[in-house]
């Protein structure tokens, strides 16, 4: 019979993403068929699934760290935010439309069965399935018709483990704050609770550990102290991107608002010798950058409005003429041309804006969303890499004709005469070991090379130690529900 536990959080960025990751590897080391789960996510940074669609990045991490290939059920609502207002919504893997914030109340429900079915179909092939919640239970305003948290764990009839995250301060109260405003049913969901991010001595924290349980009557199951790699791991919020800060050779990265798959950075800024500088809005562009990244966005147009705003066009140009090069990538790409047209309005409000003019081309953006996973190569040596392409729109023009990467014997992307500028819609080019050092070799980094690969999976494997040494994981499994078939 297949068993799952959910982990839910006291707060957002508590570290949930993180403990499921670790605990599929726990678990799938000790001869478990282990597979994750969140039922709805809500990221701009997502993965392409081997089945053809998109999850949440961090989904995709949890599998790897169970030892699967990615597939939609693990994920199978994934909100994406486009405004400050409205999302796309994606529904096991595959565009379901664009809702405003206001409005999606009235879908949830609609989309609880779909979740379910997911959920279901993981169950029937697995031993384990760890759950993810999102954000907090003790938003109770958002209870009823709940499908990422306490509603999805009453409807899949599944306990829940609560985390609190002391590093942030106040643990104490985040923990007995959830336990008061919680239902007396979504009370008794909860068997146990796990305090991470720890600095210093556990032990300190004893008598913190013995108030909970006497307020709430929940079991701990450990303290978690920092665990000082987990930037190694690929980011799931982009403020966690962190790396080599004393490195000699610069990336900028402006931070545009709805900035998405920033996985690009993450390989960049594992790389010795690199600092990847995240630009924040209100700052100029650094005189000092050896090259600007424009990253992906979910909205092209509105991104490319901010840009200017901060007067990033300005330092960009500056750049250029220092010698810099420029990099876009999916959105950043359609940035650098001369025009982005979307006569339907499909970010939007219909428009036709100037682009950077930086590339000899012009982007129309397109209803049909292209996705897929991608092998290419580069350059004349012809050095092979792999990656996914998300996107909306189509890139055409003269400089598509310099495309600097091959995709089934076709050039792919655009370049500037000078090959000073460069664009492309491959998001995650940086994984691959050897087109990492030939491209910041050809710009002046003599990169080492590193496996970023096996980084990955090094690191997962010292997250799990560190989870073993910590928490009971035999209380922990011991918990789990045995899920009823559908």
């Amino acid at each position: 019979m297949t068993k799952a536990i959910m982990i839910q959080g006291a707060g957002s960025n508590v570290g949930k993403s993180i403990i499921v990751a670790g605990l599929a590897r726990v678990f799938s080391r000790r001869g478990l068929s282990v597979a994750p789960f969140k039922p709805q996510n809500m990221s701009n940074n997502a993965a392409v699934t081997m089945d053809g669609g998109e999850i949440g990045r961090a989904q995709a991490l949890q599998a790897r760290a169970a030892g699967l290939d990615a597939i939609v059920d693990m994920n199978p609502v994934l909100l994406k935010p486009e405004t400050d207002t409205g999302a796309q919504v994606i529904v096991q893997g595959q565009r379901f439309g664009t809702i405003k914030a206001r409005d999606y109340g009235r879908y949830k429900q609609q989309l609880l069965p779909k979740v379910l079915q997911s959920f279901h179909r993981l169950a029937a092939r697995h031993d384990l399935i760890l759950v993810e919640g999102a954000g907090s239970p003790a938003e109770i305003n958002l209870r009823d018709g709940d499908i990422a948290n306490m509603g999805f764990a009453q409807a899949a009839d599944i306990p829940v483990i609560l985390v609190g995250d002391i590093d942030r301060g106040g643990v104490i109260a985040q923990m007995v704050g959830t336990f008061s405003v919680l239902n007396i049913p979504d009370r008794k969901r909860i068997n146990s609770f796990i305090i991470n991010k720890f600095r210093g001595d556990p032990a300190l924290f004893d008598a913190g550990v013995q108030a909970i349980v006497e307020r709430c009557g929940w079991a701990p199951l450990g303290v978690l102290p920092w665990f000082a790699d987990a930037w190694k791991l690929p980011a799931e919020d982009v403020m966690d991107i962190t790396g080599t800060s004393d490195g000699s050779w610069k990336i900028a990265v402006p931070r545009l608002n709805r900035i998405a798959n920033f996985d690009d950075l993450d390989p960049l800024s594992n790389e010795p010798g690199i600092h990847v500088d995240l630009i924040e809005p209100g700052r100029a562009l650094p005189g000092d950058a050896d090259l600007v990244l424009i990253p992906g966005t979910k909205n092209t147009i509105a991104d490319l409005a901010d840009f200017r705003a901060n007067g990033w066009d300005i330092d960009l140009a500056a750049h250029l003429r220092r010698g810099g090069h420029v990099l876009g990538i999916c959105g950043g790409f359609q940035m650098l041309g001369h025009v982005i047209s979307d006569p339907d309005g499909i970010e939007g409000h219909p428009a036709t804006v100037p682009g950077l003019g930086l590339l000899d081309v012009e982007t129309l953006m397109q209803e049909e969303k292209q996705l897929g996973l991608v092998k290419a190569t580069f350059g004349p040596s012809k050095t092979a890499l792999s990656g996914y392409e998300i996107h909306m729109g189509e890139t055409t023009g003269p400089d598509c004709e310099r495309g600097w990467l091959q995709i089934d014997g076709h050039p792919a992307g655009a370049a500037s005469g000078d090959g000073k500028v460069r664009g492309c819609y491959l998001h995650g080019l940086f994984t691959s070991d050897r087109f990492r050092q030939v491209f910041l070799q050809q710009l002046g980094h003599e990169s080492s090379a590193i496996g970023y690969e096996d980084s990955i999976d090094a690191t997962l494997n010292a997250l799990a130690d560190h989870l073993e040494m910590h928490l009971d994981i035999d209380a922990l499994l011991a918990q789990a529900g045995e899920i009823v078939p559908a």
